[in-house]
């Protein structure tokens, strides 16, 4: 680590708690063949993060990589909250250069709670004005958390009212095998809805039959309940 890295570092190892730890462990599954396995926590939660981070506006890039490079799950995210705080104060360059650390990092963004609090503010925000094939790719990539990203990100293009992205993608991952990735696409589904039914509704009546019940569930869970009920029972 660099020494400012280093001194961030010491800041976060005093705000340890080795019983939040344990539960933090316990709660993003890190035991061995779960989704998070081998991640180790400090045990500090995200409101004093964020907090710190707000201390730390002014490091640069080399600061945030040695980071994000950290074995330590909350190390990573105060990473990606600087890399966020970075992204929103700089010019174009340095937000590009935030972007491809952000993208060559991927590996180290390895749990949702990584990559739902920074892909819609790093990824789709330096996207949106710009060519989106890299979520494409993205979205079949082997790995769960790149899919992730490229589902998540699209929430900054949902928030403009632009959905194409997320459907389109959404309808790569309609047959992953992840829970997670239930979650994550039928939130986003559940996200357009709130801005557009018709286009939500739009594409549940071409895939709801085969969506995994629990993507149906999460795009669905804000419908009047008759409605849901008949999205359930397939009499749509």
């Amino acid at each position: 680590m660099t020494t400012s890295a280093t001194a961030i570092s010491k800041q976060l190892r005093a705000l340890a708690s080795p019983e939040t730890a344990a539960i933090l462990q316990r709660f993003f599954k890190t035991a061995p063949g779960q989704y998070g396995a081998g991640d180790i926590f400090l045990g500090i939660k995200v409101p004093p993060l964020r907090a710190l981070a707000k201390q730390h506006r002014e490091a640069g890039l080399d600061t945030i990589a040695a980071l994000l490079d950290s074995p330590y799950h909350e190390e990573r995210l105060f990473a990606l909250l600087l890399l966020m705080q970075l992204y929103q104060q700089a010019d174009d360059k340095s937000r590009t250069a935030a972007y491809k650390l952000y993208l060559g990092n991927t590996h180290r963004i390895n749990n949702w709670d990584l990559v739902d609090v920074s892909a819609p503010h790093i990824v789709g925000r330096h996207l949106q004005d710009r060519p989106r094939k890299i979520l494409r790719n993205l979205a079949r990539s082997d790995s769960l958390w790149e899919k992730r990203i490229a589902i998540l990100s699209t929430l900054h293009f949902i928030r403009q009212n632009d959905f194409g992205d997320t459907l389109r993608i959404a309808e790569t991952l309609l047959h992953d095998e992840h829970d997670l990735m239930h979650k994550a696409v039928g939130w986003m589904l559940r996200e357009v809805g709130k801005r557009d039914l018709a286009a939500e509704e739009n594409f549940l009546k071409q895939h709801y039959r085969d969506m995994p019940r629990t993507m149906l569930r999460y795009a669905i869970e804000r419908f009047p309940e008759p409605k849901r009920k008949k999205y359930l029972h397939g009499k749509v």
